[in-house]
């Protein structure tokens, strides 16, 4: 388990504070900043192995995306098309959102293979496509729940309850940042309308100490809240203050060392450190042409998810470890075909984008990118009362959707795993969602079952108590 991060600080009464300082609080300021500069670059990571990726960026499809409809073609569907499900494909499941009383619904899409390996892509994923050779397609992917909060909880926190550690938040917890002036883990949120149904609570510290909390970028307006001093306030102002309620806190954990004293002390470092570095990060004006165009910025479709992508690969190269995007909605119950082309359309050019991107800068290599939901759809149409012809759409899927994974230590060209004729149940390979988190913890140089951290007299862990490394998604 790693070490327990707070530092115990000294008491500083203010008035020695002013006293004792013969070149003021700027020196003072800025001595405090280089030394925890040099701590932060000095302090060697805390890993069980020798890493393959540094940092992780999770473009997380709020939702639930159709793999039937984008991934896996299933030709037997269209054979099939509107007999019911056989008996033999239920037998035994317990998950009440799966009922078998409607009828199987074959893919209005089209699919194509891509690159050397002769992946497989729907005609709405062409630009995902092209990048076929560095991604690894995993078809078997399985989860314990179909209900989107606790599916969505499960994938980002281990368990289908509130109040756990992310996974940014245990990734920062054991390996911290390479950055000393941006977040360790950053939360980048767009979607075409709704949401996130977990909320904040997908990227939460849970029982970790709060500094390990993602930080939220926003899309519109300012993107990092109270990041600018208030109207009238001068820096001088502003930094005075900070660094009289630093000292307060530091004056208080002497005399009682809470863990949350030393991340509020954390946090109110880092908030001063961000307003000198967040402005750089957020202009894009930096970038080149071509850079902002692939990314689809001068589009209205791509401008929002782009622009997100293009910041996760600016952050990562500047040291945050953990990055994630998420894209609501994917949850398509009715006129699927419709909506799939809406949040393909958004998202499709710049996730490409951005694995060309991080592969023509080297940085794919150590840079860990997945792509996926909570959970996919039903083979079945859900059809509802006073629905139109042509409208249907899908239910929720537990036990068999697909995820894309590629760089950091991941080897791309490949197809992991299949689900049976009907796309119903994953057959080969399976990989349950704990069996996902070992991997990418793996990846960091991460031992999944010494990752803890005690907490109310037990030993808890981002897999629970499952979980294994998966061989054949290793490069």
């Amino acid at each position: 388990m790693p070490p327990n991060p707070n530092t115990p600080g000294h008491p500083i009464p203010r008035r020695a504070f002013l006293g004792g300082s013969a070149l003021g609080l700027g020196s003072v300021a800025l001595a405090e900043l280089l030394a925890a500069n040099s701590a932060q670059a000095a302090a060697p990571a805390r890993t069980h192995a020798r890493p393959r990726a540094k940092n992780v960026i999770f473009l997380f499809m709020s939702g639930a995306p159709s793999q039937v409809d984008l991934f896996d073609p299933k030709p037997e569907l269209a054979r099939r098309a509107g007999e019911p499900v056989p008996e033999s494909f239920l037998a035994g499941l317990a998950d009440s959102l799966i009922k078998g009383s409607t009828r199987l619904m074959p893919s209005p899409r089209t699919f194509s293979r891509h690159g050397r390996c002769g992946m497989q892509f729907s005609d709405f994923l062409p630009e995902l496509g092209s990048c076929a050779d560095d991604l690894c397609m995993v078809r078997s992917m399985h989860t314990s729940v179909s209900n989107h909060d606790p599916a969505q909880l499960l994938m980002n926190c281990g368990v289908p309850q509130f109040g756990h550690p992310s996974m940014g938040s245990w990734v920062t917890y054991a390996l911290g940042s390479e950055s000393a002036n941006l977040p360790g883990y950053v939360v980048l949120l767009s979607n075409s309308g709704e949401g996130v149904d977990g909320g904040a609570a997908l990227w939460h510290n849970g029982f970790l100490p709060s500094s390990y909390r993602g930080v939220t970028f926003r899309s519109k307006g300012d993107a990092i809240l109270n990041l600018s001093s208030p109207p009238g306030v001068a820096p001088e102002s502003q930094k005075d203050r900070i660094e009289t309620i630093v000292s307060l806190n530091r004056f208080r954990q002497g005399a009682r060392p809470d863990p949350e004293i030393g991340s509020r002390i954390r946090a109110y470092e880092l908030a001063a450190r961000m307003q000198l570095a967040a402005p750089e990060l957020l202009d894009l004006s930096q970038e080149s042409e071509s850079t902002r165009e692939a990314y689809g910025l001068g589009s209205e479709t791509t401008r929002w998810f782009g622009t997100h992508c293009l910041l996760a690969r600016r952050m990562v190269e500047r040291g945050v470890r953990f990055v994630q995007l998420y894209h609501s909605t994917w949850d398509d119950h009715s006129d699927l075909n419709r909506k799939l082309r809406t949040n393909t359309a958004m998202t499709d050019r710049p996730a490409a984008a951005l694995i060309r991107d991080l592969k023509q800068r080297g940085m794919l290599d150590d840079t860990l990118v997945i792509w996926g939901g909570e959970f996919g759809r039903t083979p079945m149409t859900e059809v509802r009362r006073g629905m139109v012809a042509g409208k249907e759409g899908r239910d929720h899927h537990a036990f068999g959707f697909t995820m894309l994974l590629a760089g950091g230590g991941i080897r791309g060209g490949q197809v992991i795993g299949r689900t049976d004729e009907l796309g119903y149940h994953a057959t080969e390979d399976r990989i349950h969602v704990h069996d996902l988190q070992a991997t990418l913890l793996h990846c960091l140089g991460l031992d999944h079952l010494r990752l803890t951290y005690r907490h109310e007299g037990r030993d808890f862990r981002l897999t629970d108590v499952g979980g294994q490394v998966v061989d054949k998604l290793l490069g």
